[in-house]
């Protein structure tokens, strides 16, 4: 079974925005946020990825990626 992988870190250095930063303009901690960075979580709200894309004037399909393993 295939899994969605957050590629956050890509976006981050693509838009040279630091964790602390990000984290300050999303509202939510640097340790959420890490965890996030480094797919160590099975789930977001939809609230908190729409802040991050409005965040990194991205779209969830530039963070969010289908990976079948």
């Amino acid at each position: 079974m295939g899994k969605i992988v957050l590629r956050l870190d890509r976006m981050m250095v693509e838009r040279k925005m630091s964790l602390n930063e990000l984290a300050e303009r999303v509202g939510i901690s640097n340790v959420n946020l890490s965890k996030l960075k480094n797919n160590r979580v099975t789930a977001v709200r939809f609230s908190t990825l729409a802040a991050i894309c409005e965040a990194l004037d991205c779209t969830p399909g530039d963070i969010l990626e289908y990976d079948d393993d």
